[in-house]
């Protein structure tokens, strides 16, 4: 009977230890993320979008900031509305995030959507800055920026641009904010084309676009391999690096302008909280790391990270900057 009485006991025991040992199953089921979270560029392949939710992916998960899959989806189309209106079916999931950079705010104010950055997303953080840049082909009789505007304000018709944002949206909008400031007048003559599939750099090679308005990272590589010129820069000083720092900003040319690409992360609008502090505290960690500061210096992108509270702020400051600008030159 001892035996048995010992045996029970035993047994007992372990399972009380084994209980103790394992979390409260309430808790388990809050922990977040437990499943796969999808990472949205809101453009094709290959550009500044693309590029920066994969190498948000690949440092949080080299990091081990973020174990489970991050895989990458991208959905190009009206300068950003087609996957705004996605994240505005999504509104309250917890399984999604998207990069932003101001056409979320030049789609609204240019009348593409009725959906906007405060009601329909949840601003989580800004990453980095990625500056505009204008390029042309290495055979292009354009040698400076200014020869572009000199011929701009003689026949506006005459020099085609191309970009990989919609009509009046960023790409669009920096070079005509830089043509303003350079005294060219008949803005709305120059024709603009964009390409949010990534084919502009095609079209410029084709000769069917003369100028290309772009982000910097979306050129690196044909920059060092020659293939085409970069006439100037939309960063308010010199950009580092060997190629970039040989680059002119528009000040350096006497035009008194210049643009800056954020890119920020956005959840879906009503994303649940727990979720948002998740991403909150996790893009903070990971924006501090030396794989992150690595993903920028490769790409050319300045590290200029805002936590929620102050990204929110930012986002409204730059929303009346651009409703002004659009007044402008529209």
């Amino acid at each position: 009977m001892k035996k048995w009485t010992r045996w029970i006991l035993t047994v007992f025991l372990a399972a009380v230890l084994v209980g103790c040992g394992r979390e409260n199953p309430e808790q388990e089921e809050r922990t977040y993320p437990r499943e796969a979270v999808e990472l949205i560029a809101p453009a094709g392949p290959g550009g500044g979008y693309d590029l920066t939710v994969r190498a948000m992916a690949q440092c949080l998960q080299e990091t081990g900031l973020v174990s489970v899959p991050l895989p990458v989806t991208n959905k190009p189309g009206g300068g950003g509305r087609v996957c705004l209106e996605y994240m505005h079916e999504k509104r309250g999931s917890n399984d999604m995030l998207v990069v932003y950079s101001p056409p979320l705010c030049l789609i609204n104010l240019n009348g593409s959507t009725a959906l906007n950055y405060r009601d329909n997303t949840t601003p989580i953080a800004k990453l980095a800055v990625d500056y505009g840049c204008f390029a042309v082909r290495a055979d292009s009789p354009y040698q400076t920026l200014n020869q572009v505007m000199d011929q701009l304000k003689a026949d506006p018709g005459s020099v085609k641009v191309g970009g990989t944002s919609s009509e009046y949206s960023m790409d669009h909008v920096q070079f005509l904010k830089i043509a303003h400031a350079a005294g060219v007048e008949a803005l709305q003559e120059i024709p603009y084309e964009g390409f949010e599939n990534g084919g502009v750099m095609a079209q410029l090679m084709g000769e069917r676009v003369d100028v290309m308005s772009a982000g910097i990272s979306d050129v690196l590589g044909l920059v060092e391999s020659g293939d085409i010129r970069v006439l100037a820069v939309t960063a308010p000083d010199r950009l580092e690096g060997d190629a970039l720092s040989q680059i002119p900003t528009c000040r350096d040319l006497g035009i008194d302008a210049d643009f800056s690409n954020w890119r920020g992360i956005f959840g879906p609008e009503d994303m649940p909280e727990e979720a948002v502090e998740y991403w909150g505290e996790t893009l903070c960690k990971m924006a501090g790391t030396k794989e992150w500061a690595a993903a920028c210096d490769r790409y050319g992108w300045t590290v200029d990270y805002q936590g929620r509270d102050d990204f929110c702020k930012f986002l409204d400051e730059v929303n009346e900057e651009y409703a002004q600008l659009l007044d402008e030159i529209w």
